[in-house]
């Protein structure tokens, strides 16, 4: 029994070109071999994102329902944003 599938699939010309080139330059030794290690580090990253919506998110919703009082309106958000976005850029000015 196979434990590999062959698909088809379609790809813009970009793409298509820089997996090419990825073989090519001897990085990888097949197409299929660039595609399943694109999968494993798209499977990797949402791995990562749902660990992080257990753990960070789900702890401070929990820490925010056990005390309101520290939450803040989307309009103090946006403020604290736009200073930290603009503290940045005059850091990377100077």
């Amino acid at each position: 029994m196979r434990t590999t599938k062959q698909l088809s699939i379609t790809l813009p010309n970009s793409m298509a070109d820089a997996l090419k080139e990825r073989v090519a330059s001897g990085a990888y030794a097949s197409e299929s071999e660039v595609v399943r290690d694109g999968l494993r580090a798209l499977f990797a990253r949402d791995e990562a994102v749902e660990n992080w919506l257990r753990t960070e998110v789900i702890a401070s919703v929990e820490e925010l329902r056990a005390d309101p009082s520290r939450a803040i309106s989307s309009e103090e958000m946006r403020a604290e944003l736009s200073r930290w976005h603009a503290e940045r850029l005059a850091d990377s000015s100077s």
